[in-house]
């Protein structure tokens, strides 16, 4: 017998899983251009890394790691930070494929000795965003979420652009996770446009509003961003995308 699990718990779950399933999916595009990404991988999205099967990337290891952390001081921002940088370390001494160059520099300065408080490095790679489902599915839209993704982000980023994409990607899971089938991707833009001040992801979000009620391809919204031939790893070129695609 199937014992359901609890809504918050499901939702959880659903977030690890997620993020596991659509990152094992993509790994093998990442870094190509559409067109490449078309003629080595043609037909439907599947399983077809190696013999059929895929494996997950650091977007599903760093996921785990803040939900360790998370369970170790889920109400200290703080210790949670200590806690994810710990992890982190460790994670470098398994010489990570397809590390970005600016959590690889926070990574070293977490190994000289700087704390999780200042070891991040002024970037504004997705990192953060691709940590932060889980923050939004755990927490829900409160203060401490806001705490606890500004510490995860720098954690490693300290680009104010980081930290509003990580944010906005969990409230993203969050309303999700509230509104589930029911999802009103207007109401969530305009509450997502009050909540951030970057004026260039608040331009990316009007653009996303026009374009769905365009019904308008991801492609077509991906040359609107100007990434025609992929998406890139800036946070306000990733994190859009990511929105618009949800």
């Amino acid at each position: 017998m199937t014992v359901p699990l609890p809504p918050r718990h499901s939702a959880i779950e659903g977030a690890l899983l997620g993020t596991a399933v659509g990152d094992s999916l993509g790994l093998p595009r990442e870094g190509l251009s559409a067109r490449r990404a078309a003629r080595f991988y043609p037909g439907e999205l599947r399983q077809r890394l190696v013999l059929g099967r895929g494996m997950v990337s650091d977007d599903t290891e760093h996921t785990c790691f803040v939900a360790q952390a998370l369970l170790a001081a889920p109400s200290d921002p703080d210790a949670f930070g200590r806690s994810l940088g710990w992890r982190l370390r460790g994670w470098l001494l398994s010489l990570p494929a397809g590390i970005g160059f600016g959590t690889l520099r926070a990574l070293f300065k977490l190994w000289l000795g700087f704390p999780p408080q200042r070891s991040g490095v002024f970037s504004a790679g997705n990192g953060p965003a691709m940590r932060a489902p889980i923050l939004g599915a755990c927490l829900g839209d409160t203060p401490l979420l806001r705490q606890v993704v500004a510490v995860s982000t720098r954690v490693t980023h300290t680009d104010p652009k980081a930290e509003e994409g990580a944010l906005a990607v969990a409230l993203a899971a969050h309303y999700g996770e509230t509104r589930g089938a029911e999802l009103d991707a207007s109401a969530f833009l305009d509450a997502l446009r009050a909540e951030l001040k970057g004026e260039e992801l608040r331009a990316a979000l009007d653009q996303i509003g026009e374009h769905l009620v365009r019904g308008a391809e991801p492609r077509a919204f991906a040359e609107a961003l100007g990434q025609a031939k992929g998406i890139s790893g800036y946070v306000n070129h990733t994190v859009p995308a990511v929105l618009y695609c949800w």
